[in-house]
């Protein structure tokens, strides 16, 4: 009974969250139009002249997220690879945990980072780019979510049977082309995984972007360009002074359910995946 009741917990506790989310949602879309909110590429529902196009912030928060994605993948899969291939089972026990720590330290402090040393360090290079920008930010997010990435890649590498290596060898492979052609391919489920799990945690952040991105909500997919996401409206609004109940105050869950249901897209994809590819050995 007790076990039963710990699972049902969290599935209450989720059903909840949705639940809140729908009403407060519902009563907002009473008022606004979902092809409005779809559509249009201003964001501004605080204002006089309010507009209420999430358009502007779902752009923010994908190019982050695509840009911490670009750095994220490349290099977590390469660590992963060495960790798994590569490194003798001394220098595995040590690296794995000290790259793990990356996920370890405080987003405050990832985001004041991107601004006060990636930002001037792009600038150098980049001697237009503002202050505030979704590069730095995708960046700085990438480095934050290289052990989801590395880390889990590497468990599902691991995974892979060491028959299918020898066999590998055994038509003359080499080591790399080993790990390439024979390895990556038998553990895709879990590496598509960690990949979707990675991107979810990318699009979910809030203080770098809060921090580093700017709290413009801007339509644009130029990284150089300062821009909002979603999750850092939804902080910006919640420390106000909106009354329950106001279209304002509502604003902040539809911007919610979108970002639920963008979340909730890509990990459907990724269980997808998961399913479609998944080794029986």
């Amino acid at each position: 009974m007790i076990l039963f009741l710990a699972a049902f917990s969290s599935i209450a506790i989720t059903a909840g969250i949705i639940g809140i989310l729908l009403y407060e949602s519902l009563q907002f879309f009473k008022v606004v139009s979902l092809v409005d909110f779809l559509t249009d590429r201003k964001w501004t529902p605080l204002f006089a002249d309010a507009h209420y196009g999430i358009m502007s912030l779902a752009s923010g928060t994908l190019v982050t997220s695509i840009v911490a994605l670009v750095l994220a993948l490349p290099v977590g899969t390469i660590i992963a690879i060495y960790l798994s291939e590569y490194a003798p089972y001394r220098m595995r026990e040590i690296l794995k945990p000290l790259i793990e720590l990356l996920g370890a330290i405080p987003t405050v402090i990832y985001g004041y980072f991107a601004l006060l040393f990636v930002t001037p360090l792009l600038q150098f290079f980049l001697p237009h780019l503002s202050t505030f920008n979704m590069l730095s930010a995708g960046l700085v997010m990438g480095v934050m979510i290289i052990p989801y990435v590395s880390s889990l890649s590497e468990d599902a590498m691991r995974g892979v049977p060491m028959h299918i290596r020898e066999a590998s060898y055994a038509m003359g492979a080499t080591r790399f082309q080993t790990a390439l052609g024979a390895v990556m391919p038998s553990a895709f489920s879990g590496i598509s995984s960690a990949y979707i799990l990675a991107f979810s945690r990318a699009i979910g952040e809030t203080m770098v972007v809060a921090i580093a991105a700017g709290m413009q909500p801007n339509f644009t997919i130029d990284p150089r360009e300062p821009a909002a996401t979603i999750t850092a409206y939804i902080v910006q609004v919640s420390l106000g002074d909106l009354p329950h109940g106001t279209i304002g105050y509502q604003t902040i869950f539809a911007a919610g359910l979108m970002l639920f249901s963008m979340t909730f897209l890509f990990n459907l994809m990724g269980h997808f995946l998961k399913k479609r590819f998944r080794k029986v050995y």
